[in-house]
């Protein structure tokens, strides 16, 4: 059982960066993320098979979720060719070339065992020429119906993919054709990219409406600043995913109710407060700001570790809060709140001031 809404740390090769299984419960995850794109190049899924599985594998005995690898193939391969059947790439490791289709992306991610499965699918920037971008949403719903025919195991929920860019026809053809099929979720694919914040809600006011009263959870696919999960459970999404907490972490960026501190930042060197004053994360019980600087400033690995805590530990607990006013029917008054308690994480933001 999963609380929703909820946001899904990403552990790309069944790992959490700089995290073991039990950070992820102490930072408060219920669910994580891993991806078929690379565990399928390294170390492999038949390994992962052969070792019992990937909650073995990672020692991670709660869902996780595998990402189809499509994604992967079109923003880290290297000459890849996209047609019908599948995708041919290069592989970012080794140069060496690989070939997915629906049937062994399904194949592939019912070996690794995870709890839910996405369906095989091709991704386009939002801001692709209109053409590119109708031509792999069609592409996208045949390799929908082909991995569910490929999909066997009854123990494994199985997502469908919505894509269409910020095309609002292409959204609502896609989101119809989509969940007319029998998948246990729905992906809203296609966004977090390069889409403005209006274009990305647009869309979704053309896949919400649609989706309404349809009881299967839906999961907008790539997004992790809590001001913009905010906007996107008030149009109606359940579930959420990125690396942007742990990887602006290992980069010196700590959020705090109202922005960001950069811990590279020489103003923190003599710093003796906590990160957020109240924040029960392994960083804020025991460390100052100066010590966390001058662990950056030391580039030791431990900086990582402890920033990676506390930016998932703040995220989860804003879904937390977002889940509470839900509950007690307080969310449209509580939005506000919840927007000032969010700030703005994203690149660009000012940050909070020292003092």
């Amino acid at each position: 059982m999963i609380d929703t809404p909820q946001f899904m740390p990403v552990g790309t090769n069944a790992t959490v960066k700089a995290l073991d299984p039990d950070d992820l419960v102490e930072v408060g995850a219920s669910i994580v993320l891993a991806n078929t794109y690379h565990l399928y190049l390294r170390p492999g899924h038949e390994r992962i098979e052969r070792l019992g599985g990937l909650h073995r594998f990672m020692g991670w005995d709660m869902p996780i979720l595998t990402d189809s690898g499509g994604y992967q193939v079109v923003s880290l391969a290297d000459a890849r060719e996209v047609d019908d059947d599948g995708a041919t790439f290069r592989s970012h490791i080794d140069g060496a070339t690989h070939r997915l289709t629906p049937e062994l992306a399904i194949g592939v991610q019912e070996a690794l065992g995870p709890d839910i499965a996405v369906a095989f699918d091709h991704p386009v920037f939002p801001s692709s020429p209109r053409a590119e971008v109708e031509a792999a949403m069609e592409r996208t719903h045949r390799w929908a119906e082909r991995s569910l025919a490929a999909h066997t195991r009854p123990d494994q929920a199985l997502f469908g993919i919505i894509q269409g860019g910020v095309d609002p026809e292409f959204r609502e053809r896609s989101t119809r054709f989509i969940a007319s099929m029998p998948f246990d979720g729905i992906c809203i694919g296609g966004l977090a990219g390069d889409e403005t914040p209006v274009e990305r809600a647009t869309a979704l006011d053309v896949v919400v409406p649609i989706l309404d009263g349809d009881p299967r959870p839906r999961y907008l696919m790539g997004l992790g600043s809590p001001a913009d999960i905010l906007d996107a459970v008030r149009l109606g999404v359940d579930l959420f995913d990125s690396v942007l907490p742990a990887r602006v972490a290992r980069n010196g960026q700590l959020w705090v109710p109202g922005g960001k501190l950069n811990l590279r930042n020489s103003a923190f060197q003599d710093d003796p407060r906590p990160v957020q004053e109240g924040c029960p994360c392994r960083l804020c019980r025991s460390f100052s700001r100066a010590y966390l600087a001058h662990l950056f400033r030391a580039k030791e690995l431990l900086a990582f570790r402890l920033a990676t805590c506390h930016n998932l530990t703040f995220t989860l607990d804003f879904m937390g809060r977002i889940r509470a006013a839900l509950r007690a029917g307080t969310f449209p008054e509580s939005l506000a709140s919840l927007r000032e308690y969010a700030g703005r994480q994203t690149a660009g933001a000012a940050d909070v001031e020292p003092a």
